[in-house]
Formats: structure tokens, sequence, C-alpha cells
């Protein structure tokens, strides 16, 4: 358990780090007298208007005898935003805005972004606030900015940008208020972890294009048992992300391993690996093929006071990609790592896909895609086969201009027995999914003085 104290202590020793690199970066910075005065601050106000309409056939049911389960909506996301930069400093503001239709008065407004950076000539930096974060892939850690409220973290990051080298330093701690009473107490609220501390470290060759990442979190969660309240259980994960993307040819593979606790107290042994390859042979097309592995657990999860008739978990299996943008790897309709499995079963997944996109013009992208989904474990409990279903995807997308994008997509899935059972489908298991967007990304104004 994280005391008090301790988390004081932590938080001193940040502050005076940033303490002691922010006038360093500042005099690296400053210009001096005898440079001939120039504009050094630019400010700038972008937007963002993203309106999808989707259409929804065979997904998950409001009960399960619901046989009209049918949905068209639209929904809409608006951003403003806001930068401010100079020589040694960055800072950036973005008020977001999402909600459905029809929903007067309703919806969510809230504040995206809202950071400063501080940068030095050698290439130390830190920021400060709330902010979007994407590394490598997005497997782990991404912006999820598909989902119409998308991801940000509050916290501190200090790190190293170099040519070939970068080190990335994040912090977090999260509190629900500022009340002396339990002080560091934390129910989850929009972060689901009370701290988070990352380390993450990049090597891009400078001759070859080779590039390799390392990756070390821990996460502190909270128990949300009444007889453990207030005790903080940590989780970790290590892994690493490869690339070599010569000519035109792209070849990507990631693994990664959790350990640790979960919020209940029970022991964590996961992992995921995964394989891609890309081949460009003209500039128009491009052949993709790959394959992802989670590991699961082959009964359902029970608590540590265990469950009549259930097998009690002595460790958990299930592997949890934590933050990363789900819907750009587990297939279009999101039914894998973005809505979760029936009774909280956590099977693994299995994922092979392949795909193909032509581009006839700069403009304008056609995309097609298969993937074959199946569970990691042999659902012992269950009695259940490994195959979750076949999907097939359908995007075009078209840009008149650059601040507008056009997209079009369908996208159908066969699932199986397995599918029915552990998603709850429909009992036709024909599931269809298709969504048409426009984004309107306008700079309003851009000043420098």
């Amino acid at each position: 358990m994280i005391t008090y104290k301790k988390h004081i202590k932590s938080l001193a020793r940040v502050v005076a780090a940033v303490a002691v690199m922010l006038p360093a970066s500042a005099m690296a910075q400053q210009p001096s007298e005898e440079q001939p005065s120039e504009k050094l601050n630019t400010f700038t106000i972008d937007g963002e208007l993203m309106t999808r309409s989707e259409l929804r056939s065979g997904g998950l049911p409001s009960d399960e005898t619901d046989t009209d389960n049918k949905a068209y909506f639209i929904l809409e996301r608006t951003r403003l935003g806001l930068d401010y930069e100079r020589t040694f400093l960055k800072a950036h503001v973005t008020a977001q805005h999402n909600a459905i239709w029809g929903q007067a008065g309703k919806g969510s407004f809230n504040l995206y972004e809202a950071w400063a950076q501080f940068t030095a000539r050698n290439g130390l930096f830190a920021k400060i606030g709330r902010q979007a974060l994407s590394y490598d892939d997005e497997r782990i850690i991404g912006s999820n900015d598909w989902a119409m409220t998308a991801l940000s973290h509050d916290m501190v990051k200090l790190g190293y940008d170099g040519r070939q080298h970068r080190l990335h330093l994040m912090l977090a701690y999260n509190q629900n208020s500022e009340s002396v009473n339990g002080g560091t107490e934390y129910r989850k609220g929009d972060k689901p972890y009370k701290t988070m501390q990352n380390l993450w470290y990049h090597y891009q060759h400078s001759r070859v294009p080779f590039g390799a990442s390392l990756l070390f979190m821990n996460q502190g969660m909270q128990s949300e048992r009444d007889e453990n309240l207030k005790k903080t259980y940590f989780q970790q994960l290590v892994g690493t992300y490869l690339s070599y993307k010569p000519n035109n040819w792209s070849v990507e593979g990631s693994f990664y391993y959790q350990f640790g606790k979960n919020e209940e107290g029970v022991d964590i042994s996961a992992w995921m690996a995964s394989a891609k390859g890309s081949y460009s042979p003209t500039t128009q097309w491009k052949l993709t093929a790959g394959y992802d592995y989670l590991s699961g657990d082959p009964y359902f999860a029970v608590p540590t006071g265990g469950g009549i008739g259930l097998i009690q978990h002595k460790t958990i299996k299930g592997f949890s990609p934590l933050y990363g943008s789900h819907h750009k790897f587990y297939g279009a309709m999101d039914f894998f790592y973005v809505s979760t499995y029936y009774n909280g079963f956590t099977p693994g997944l299995q994922n092979y896909y392949a795909g193909v996109s032509y581009r006839p013009i700069s403009k304008l992208k056609f995309d097609a895609a298969y993937h074959y989904f199946a569970i990691a474990t042999n659902a012992d409990n269950a009695n259940l086969g490994k195959t979750l279903g076949h999907e097939v995807e359908f995007t075009a997308a078209y840009m008149p201009i650059k601040e507008v994008t056009l997209t079009l997509s369908y996208s159908y899935m066969h699932g199986s027995k397995t599918m029915e059972v552990l998603k709850r489908v429909d009992s036709e298991r024909h599931l269809h999914w298709a969504w048409l967007s426009v984004i309107v990304r306008p700079r309003f104004l851009q000043v420098k003085f």
C-alpha cells in the first residue's frame, strides 16, 4: 500500500526535477540582445467538426428475446483547440463536446487536453497537464481517436528526444477530490487507475529503416471491495515493439507481458504477441497480413470471495491491452477489447487478418480487409469451440481538400455458436454495420507577434 507521505515525497521529487529543468531550458533558448528582433510568438486556433452516422443490425440486443435489434443514430464531436508557441515554450488547450443528434441538453463537454511543454536545445523537455498519448503503433498506449470521447491522461512527462534515442518518463496520480478525509482514497472515476508510472525508450537507426522500443508500465489500482478499501494493488507491463521498413516492405512485431496483481489482489500472468507485414508493389497498391495473439483464461473470472459452482482464479491469464487504440487492431466492429465478453469471461483472442489498399488518385483510397477470430483458450467450462467468426470490411475515403475527409464503410461478421454465447449476439449470428463520416478540420486563425 502506498502511504500519503510516500505520495507527497514522490510529487516533491517530480516538482524538484521540473524546477531544475525549466530555468535551464529558458536560459538555453533565450535569444541574445545582440540578435535582431523578430516575431517569436505564434498563436493558432484550430477546430474539428466530426459527424458520423451509424447503422447497426444484429449487434447486442437489449435482452435475449429482442428480435428488432437494428439501430440508426448520428454522433457528433466538436473540438476547439488553442495553441501558443515560442522558442522554448508550447502550450495547448482543447475543449471537446460530443453527443448524439437529438440529445437536447445532454452529451458531454470536457477539457480534452490542457498542457504546457518546456523544451531545451539539447532535447530535454517537461510536459505538464492533461495530454493525449500516442506511442509506437498505439497497441498499448494510444489516443483511441475513433471513440468520440477519445483518451487523455493527467500527468507529468519528462524526457529526452534526440535523433536516434528517445526516453520518456510519465507520472500520473489521480484523486476524486481535494478532501482531507481519506485524501489518498481513489474510487474509479474518469481514469481507471489511481497512480501510473511509465518508462518508454525508442531507438531509431540513422542509416537503416529499423526502430525498436521498450516499454515498462506500473499501475496502482485501488480495490473496489469494502474489506480492502484504500488498499492499492499494482500491476506491471513490460514489452517491446520492433519495426523494419526497407523500400516497399514493412515488417512490425511486438511482445508484451503483464504481471503483478489486479484490483482484487489476484495474481496476473498474461501476455500478447503480434506480427504484421506489408508490401507495396506500386505506389497505388498495398498488401497487408498479420496475426495477433492475446492470452486468456479457460474459466470465468471469480472474485477472491468465490462463487457457487464456479472455479476461482488463482492467476489471471487474460491479457488487457490497457489504453491502446483497440478499434485499429481487432476488427472494425469493435467486439473485442472495446466491449467485454459476457459475464466478465476473458478467453483471450486470436486474430488472423489480411487486407488490400488501393489509391487510384492521391485524394481517394479504398480498403478491404478480412479477419478470422478465435478465442485463445479451450473455454473448458463452457464446452465451446475456439472459432468466434469471420469479419469482412470495406472502406472508401475521399479528401476533396486538405481540411475535409469523407469516409464510407461497411462491415459484416458471421459469428459462431461461441460468438453467440460469449458476446450475446442475436441467434442468427449475422452482424452488419455501416457508417458514414464527415470530418472538417479548419484553421480559424494563426498570428505571429
